[in-house]
Order: C-alpha cells, then sequence, then structure tokens
C-alpha cells in the first residue's frame, strides 16, 4: 500500500505544533510557577502558544486510527497471506499497543522528568493510543459504523461521566481514573501516578478516525467534499454549544476585563480528559486542513501528479510525518540538552538542578528563556529532527525486511 501523502502532512504539522509546547514546558521562564490558559495571569500570545497545541493530541490520535484502518485493508489489494490473516492483523496491533505503552513507561517518562528513580510516572498520549490499538486488535472487524457509533457515542457522552464522583477505595479510583479522568494518585512515598490521558476518552477519538478511513479509499472530490462537511458540522457544533455554555465542557466560558480576553475565556476548552467542545474545535480544524490538502481531482496516492496541494513546506512537513514515532522520541530529548544547556548558560550547576516530580530537573527559581527565546529553541530543534527523520524515513523504506522498524 502507497503512502497518502495528506495523511503524512497533517500529521507533520502536528508534530512540528507539538514540539512547541514540549519546548515551551521546559524551557520558558514562566512555565513552572504559571498556567498559559488563566486568564487573570495569562497574555494573549502565551495564551495561543499553548492554545494552537490542542490541536496536536486529537490529531495524532485520530490519524493513528486512520492509519491502522488503511494498515489493515491492505489485505483488499494483497492476495492471500500469514501476513494479511485475522490472527497476524490482531498480533500486529497487539504487539504495537504493548509496545507504545511500554515506550511510555520508560524511554518517554525519563525524558519528560529525567528522574532515574522514576518516582513519578505519567499516563500520557502514547499510552493512550497503545492502549487503543490493544481495544482494535478485538474490535477490528466490527463494521465500521459501528465502529464510528461507539466512537461518537464516546466521544458526545463521556463528559457525563465528569458528574460522577470516583469511588473512595484506591484500587477502584486508579482503576476508574485510568478509563474515564485524569488524577494525581500517590501509589507509594516514592511513587506516583499521573494520568493525564484516560482511555476511553481518546478511544473515542482512535475508533472515529478508524472508521473515517474509509474517505481516504474514495475518489478525491468526494473525500474533499465530506471532509469539508465534516469540519464545518464540528465547527458549527462547537459554536451553538459553546454559545449555549450547556453542555460539553467543564468550564464554562466568562466575559472577561475586555473582548480579548472573553474572547480567550470562549475557545479556552478542557483538554483533561478532553471534553466535547475540545473535541469538536480541533478535530474540526483539522477536517479543515485535510480538506485543504485535497486536490479537486486526482489521486491522493504519494507519487501521483494530483497527490495533493503540498509545495515545499508540505513535503518538508511530510518527511516529519512519516516518521511520527520517531520523531516524538527523539525531540523530547534534543529539548532536553537543550534545557541543560539553557541553565548552565545561565550559571547554574548540577547541584542546583532539581530532579523532583514537575520540576524536570530545573532550578528552582531563576531559570528559563522568554517566550521569543521559547520560539527560537522550537524553531532549532524543529530544523535540527529533519535530517534525522529524513535519513530514517529513507532508512525504513528502503529495508521492509527488518519488520521491527516498523514499530518505530
Amino acid at each position: 500500500m502507497r503512502r497518502i501523502l495528506t495523511i503524512d502532512i497533517a500529521r507533520g504539522l502536528v508534530m512540528v505544533i507539538m514540539a512547541l509546547d514540549h519546548t515551551r514546558d521546559l524551557l520558558h521562564v514562566d512555565s513552572l510557577t504559571q498556567s498559559p490558559t488563566d486568564m487573570a495571569t495569562t497574555t494573549p500570545i502565551l495564551f495561543f502558544t499553548r492554545w494552537i497545541t490542542h490541536l496536536c493530541a486529537p490529531s495524532f490520535v485520530f490519524l493513528s486510527g486512520t492509519s491502522a484502518w488503511l494498515s489493515v485493508n491492505r489485505q483488499r489489494t494483497t492476495p492471500a497471506t500469514q501476513s494479511t490473516s485475522p490472527s497476524s492483523i490482531r498480533r500486529h496491533f497487539l504487539i504495537r499497543g504493548i509496545w507504545l505503552i511500554f515506550l511510555e513507561f520508560t524511554i518517554v517518562n525519563f525524558a519528560l522528568w529525567c528522574d532515574i528513580h522514576f518516582r513519578i510516572i505519567m499516563f500520557q498520549v502514547i499510552a493512550t493510543i497503545g492502549f487503543g490499538f490493544i481495544a482494535l486488535a478485538f474490535l477490528y472487524r466490527l463494521s465500521p459504523k459501528i465502529l464510528l457509533a461507539i466512537g461518537l457515542l464516546i466521544i458526545f457522552g463521556h463528559d457525563l461521566l465528569s458528574q460522577v464522583m470516583l469511588p473512595v477505595n484506591p484500587a477502584a479510583r486508579i482503576f476508574l481514573s485510568l478509563l474515564f479522568s485524569n488524577g494525581l494518585f500517590q501509589i507509594t512515598p516514592n511513587f506516583s501516578l499521573l494520568v493525564a490521558y484516560p482511555i476511553i476518552p481518546w478511544l473515542g477519538i482512535l475508533l472515529t478516525g478508524f472508521s473515517a478511513g474509509r474517505i481516504f479509499e474514495m475518489p478525491a472530490e468526494k473525500r474533499k467534499q465530506l471532509l469539508l462537511r465534516g469540519g464545518f458540522a464540528a465547527i458549527g457544533l462547537f459554536l451553538v454549544l459553546r454559545l449555549g455554555n450547556f453542555y460539553g465542557d467543564p468550564a464554562p466560558w466568562t466575559v472577561q476585563r475586555n473582548w480579548i480576553y472573553s474572547t480567550l475565556s470562549f475557545f479556552n476548552v478542557s483538554k483533561y480528559p478532553p471534553s466535547l467542545l475540545y473535541t469538536l474545535i480541533t478535530l474540526g480544524l483539522l477536517f479543515l486542513f485535510l480538506a485543504f490538502l485535497t486536490r479537486d481531482a486526482g489521486s491522493l496516492h504519494a507519487g501521483s501528479p494530483h497527490d495533493s496541494k503540498e509545495g515545499v513546506v508540505g513535503k518538508m512537513l511530510a518527511v516529519y510525518g512519516k516518521v511520527p514515532l520517531f520523531y516524538y522520541l527523539i525531540h523530547w530529548y534534543l529539548l532536553r540538552c537543550a534545557m541543560f544547556i539553557m541553565v548552565f548558560a545561565e550559571g547554574f550547576h548540577i547541584k542546583d538542578l532539581l530532579f523532583t516530580p514537575f520540576q524536570f530537573g530545573r532550578p528552582a527559581k531563576g531559570s528559563g528563556l522568554p517566550l521569543a527565546g521559547v520560539y527560537a529553541v522550537w524553531l532549532t530543534v524543529v530544523v535540527l529532527l529533519y535530517p534525522l527523520c529524513r535519513w530514517y524515513g529513507r532508512y525504513r523504506a528502503t529495508h521492509p525486511e527488518k519488520t521491527l522498524l516498523r514499530y518505530l
């Protein structure tokens, strides 16, 4: 199966934007003390820097589901072999899911906290995608309409669960939090679990993306039409529900000190867990972007003369989008190097660094870059990642016999 360049471009843009949020987390002077979405203390540019990265997680999860659909449906054009049997596909999803969970709890969490004692584990997007793939291993043979119905039911209905109190029993509380809501749990005096991406809300997005994979098998004009309709419908529903302030997000918008901050409050939707309004606005924008990339005629398959409206920038973004997990893992360690360079350049020493939970290895105070410096480091890291991703993408493409490369 040939790659769909439009998906690679969209995913590449997501990866580039995502690095901005992580750069801000690790290097911004106020990242340890100030919330960029707190209307009392934020600024418009700081709010935008955080808000634009809201597009990343739902787009990444949705497109992971879409890519999984396209992978499963290779058997439609591939002669029946052991590698395309149902048991092989199920095994592939299980292995990939377990592998992602392992990476999350080891390589990713070490990069995040830089704590060799692993005193805190954060359950975030890679792990929740891993559990999503494990679920797909058992669900993928269901009708796409059924999977779409399940995904939409979760997306539209899980906000009702925010009104339900978690049980008092510690084990049950952690289990239900892993499924439905975020939370921080002190498991032992020296170990905590932070649930940031509960499984069920994000599974709804992944299942919707999986069932939407059929759209990318349609003629380009019909595909573009459906993406436009879906995008405008999602954004329109977001506006109606948000204006009404009656359902879809646990934090209603309020009138602020001026129209600018009132607008910020209007778009300040909840990511943890992803509210209905958060999902509608982010996926709506993703659909419109995918529609924009789609030509009015021709195929979207890579190599076609009517591939997509990629241009030079699109082709560069596709380099990142073809190897998203490789990019994700490497970018954390490049940012770590940038953070250490920053604190040592500021005159701090190793003894000043604090590797306790939520300190990220930063000194207690006086460290960090202004927002302009954050943007400069972000762009530098993205540029440095380009040749690495290009090399790895070419290497993986020219070595299909190395099956392990399918998981990175």
